[in-house]
């Protein structure tokens, strides 16, 4: 099985941001960085992040600054230290509060999307610091009540903390590991249709969450023959890519197949093929398409391709 080498960063990868932990308990620091009018803030609402751009195709974060920011803050709103980028603090803030955030943001002059909806292309760290702000802020949404106890928690560490007001119990962000995986064999790869895609002859990559006291070998092996029935000898390591929808990291391999015959699961697939470097390389002459340009699906399908 040829090695293959991950060509380009991953999107949502190359974060600019030196998250400086140490600084997150240093509350005079921090303090002082909040009231810094040169500071960042980055907004999310509803799980959206302010964007200009994204109708032309060159979409282009927004930040706001310090001092506009502080009215947002005084209202209560969750906030969160992401870390520096060129010497400057950089926080998020949550306004889902709001039914309408764009009087809130007066000299914005963007729009609140879905990340997931941007075309990317390639990596921007801008998209990372986005991603991050985005994953975080919905962590602390979901973690208002301890898990323990049910208590009412409260935020600490800057916002990468909550604690439990009841029992004391401390609750910190969570990433999900899943394993996603372009099984190839001979000049074939195989790809499945799920039916959660957004089109229905989309064909992408299988994937599957890590479970306790599994290898990512093992994962990828055990994903693949139970979506799919093939076995999977030899898998090695690609890339990896931060997936903050809301909490996961993908870790990408190339397995290699042992077998040929499909049997799908049909609770997680409707269907699963046996596609060519060929068809891959001009996949709507035979009616599919391939996943979207900014997901590590596409990048190993398109890194096996360049590779044949």
């Amino acid at each position: 099985m040829t090695l293959i080498i991950a060509s380009r960063p991953n999107v949502y990868s190359s974060s600019p941001l030196d998250r400086i932990a140490t600084k997150r308990e240093d509350q005079a620091w921090i303090n002082e960085q909040l009231e810094n009018p040169e500071s960042l803030f980055v907004p999310v609402w509803r799980n959206r992040n302010l964007l200009h751009g994204v109708a032309e195709g060159q979409p282009e974060a927004i930040y706001i600054s310090g001092a506009a920011a502080r009215t947002l803050r005084m209202a209560g709103s969750p906030w969160a230290f992401l870390g520096l980028m060129e010497g400057k603090a950089v926080f998020t803030v949550d306004l889902s509060a709001a039914d309408d955030p764009v009087p809130l943001l007066s000299d914005s002059l963007g729009t609140f999307v879905d990340l997931r909806s941007v075309g990317w292309g390639v990596a921007k760290p801008e998209a990372s610091v986005l991603a991050h702000a985005r994953g975080l802020m919905h962590w602390q949404s979901r973690h208002g009540y301890c898990g323990v106890c049910g208590g009412a928690c409260e935020t600490r560490t800057s916002g990468h903390m909550m604690k439990c007001n009841a029992c004391g119990a401390e609750h910190y962000p969570r990433t999900d590991s899943a394993v996603i995986m372009l099984v190839t064999r001979g000049d074939h790869c195989l790809l499945g249709h799920s039916q959660r895609f957004p089109r229905a002859n989309m064909y992408s990559t299988l994937a599957g969450f890590l479970e306790p006291g599994e290898t990512l070998e093992e994962a990828v092996r055990r994903e693949v023959f139970e979506e799919s029935g093939i076995e999977v000898g030899a898998v090695h390591y690609h890339s990896s890519q931060p997936w903050p929808f809301p909490g996961n990291i993908m870790l990408g391999f190339y397995a290699e197949g042992l077998s040929e015959k499909i049997t799908i699961d049909p609770t997680e697939l409707i269907d699963a093929r046996w596609f060519s470097r060929d068809q891959c390389k001009n996949p709507e002459a035979h009616d599919f398409f391939l996943p979207r340009a900014d997901s590590i699906a596409r990048r190993l399908v398109e890194d096996w391709m360049a590779a044949g």
